[in-house]
């Protein structure tokens, strides 16, 4: 078991995501940075879909029962084995007994936490990710704990990975086009794509809302579906970003679709960061 001394801010538990179930109006929801998720479960030869620690802002304390091994991504925050410094993207060797805690936060601002064989609790609906009313809880809490299995002999084929920094740090979104983008005109095609745009305090796994706007869309539409990474448009010209527990419909236009990088990318910003959107 991991214990949770201290939960964090927001840490919840996170695999690739539920897909079979948004026709009913379940969320995908999974990671948010599925890039440095890869990386920590290939370090680790887990699956790709083993369900890892989504850590937000401010880390947890945690102990470890049982010997393992972890493995930790994304943004880079200081974080603590037993008082000593450790990095993202390199395995380290657990002990019963271990403790874990975080500090201040340098850059970006989801890390994640891996163990070897990922955390074995109950799939709902086919995944692990939290995602209240699904799961019981939208977040892990003080005081409570996560099942892993035992690992006491593991020789990684890779022990590090050297990952550019300058990932947490990109500023160009690549997107596709969106059901309506052929009804947007050039005004507000230029504006879309020569606007760097900042993240609003309205920002979370549900949806990223940005500071500025465009010239709106007036005409309606029916409500039709939407993904993670959808782009809507607004009647007042506000960009309403989808994320990975955004809902499965929407009644705004669709005007762009973020790919699978860039979601990650804006994932690790927060308020105040810059972007720009770049066709592909």
């Amino acid at each position: 078991m991991l214990n949770i001394i201290k939960a964090g801010f927001f840490t919840t538990l996170q695999d690739q995501g539920r897909f079979l179930f948004r026709n009913m109006g379940v969320p995908v929801s999974g990671v948010m940075d599925t890039m440095a998720v890869s990386k920590i479960n290939a370090l680790l030869e887990n699956d790709d879909n083993d369900a890892v620690l989504e850590i937000t802002m401010t880390g947890p304390v945690l102990s470890f029962e049982e010997p393992t091994f972890i493995a930790l991504g994304g943004a880079e925050m200081a974080v603590f084995l037993n008082d000593l410094p450790i990095r993202n993207y390199r395995v380290y060797q657990i002990k019963k007994g271990d403790v874990l805690s975080y500090g201040k936060l340098e850059n970006g601002i989801r890390n994640y936490l891996g163990v070897k064989g990922g955390f074995t609790t109950e799939p709902i609906l086919g995944s692990r990710s939290f995602y209240k009313p699904v799961t019981q809880h939208n977040s892990v809490k003080d005081h409570t704990s996560l099942p892993y299995g035992i690992c006491k002999d593991f020789k990684p084929k890779i022990t590090e990975l050297k990952v550019d920094a300058s990932i947490i740090e990109a500023k160009v979104l690549k997107v596709y086009k969106g059901p309506e983008f052929q009804q947007l005109h050039p005004n507000q095609l230029e504006q879309l794509f020569y606007t760097e745009f900042s993240v609003a305090k309205e920002n979370n796994r549900m949806a990223y809302q940005v500071n500025e706007t465009i010239e709106g869309y007036q005409v309606s539409m029916l409500t039709s579906a939407t993904l993670p990474g959808t782009v809507q448009l607004t009647p007042a010209g506000k960009l309403i970003i989808l994320m990975k527990d955004g809902q499965t419909t929407g009644g705004y236009p669709r005007i762009l679709q973020l790919s699978d990088e860039a979601i990650a990318v804006l994932s690790q910003k927060k308020s105040g960061d810059h972007f720009t959107f770049k066709l592909i």
